[in-house]
């Protein structure tokens, strides 16, 4: 089990690269292309068993255990945040169909909501879809910024995990490459040598 102050991931190899997990109390950004296997690595987090979750689906199909949010505005949100582990699915959909203005207020309220009950939510990001200063914005505001990317070699897709940003924690300095297998994604233990 992670420190007192710290939320296991749920990604294998994850939690060690971040000295113990997530920060309690703290927003999340999971950004990435909708290939990357953000939507993984959030049902992974939600999934744990040592902990209740909420996950709010705007985007896709409900799955078991998801609440239905694709008719509801963000202020909607806060009184279905149950558990400690809460994933709003995604922030991207907020953005396009409330505006950067509700989507900014909905991390706001969700900062406080895990201030006071020592919760973890994470919005997931997709990149490459929002001008530039709305992406500032909205990165500024969270208290870690964890991204999924792939990178082509030739024949071969490499994804590479990047943590940008965790509050009151050092980040790592490079790149760590991860697979996606049946279970999920798990940061690899071997790095490309080119």
């Amino acid at each position: 089990m992670a420190a007192n102050n710290k939320r296991p991931t749920g990604v294998l190899g994850l939690d060690p690269v971040l000295e113990g997990g997530f920060p309690r109390s703290t927003t999340i950004i999971v950004m990435g292309s909708p290939l990357s296997g953000i939507d993984l690595m959030a049902r992974q987090f939600w999934k744990m068993e040592d902990e209740e979750g909420t996950y709010l689906m705007i985007d896709s199909d409900i799955e078991n255990g998801m609440n239905d949010a694709r008719e509801l505005y963000p202020d909607q949100f806060p009184p279905l945040y149950a558990g400690q582990r809460i994933v709003v699915d995604s922030l991207s959909s907020i953005i396009l169909r409330h505006g950067i203005d509700a989507a900014l207020s909905c991390i706001s309220t969700a900062r406080a909501e895990a201030v006071r009950t020592g919760a973890n939510i994470m919005f997931l990001f997709y990149t490459n879809i929002h001008p530039a200063q709305e992406e500032i914005r909205i990165l500024r505001m969270a208290d870690v910024v964890i991204e999924l990317k792939e990178v082509i070699f030739v024949t071969e897709i490499e994804r590479q995990l990047a943590v940008h940003k965790v509050k009151n924690n050092p980040v790592p300095k490079r790149l760590i490459p991860f697979n996606v297998t049946e279970k999920g994604i798990e940061l690899s233990t071997t790095s490309r040598v080119v």
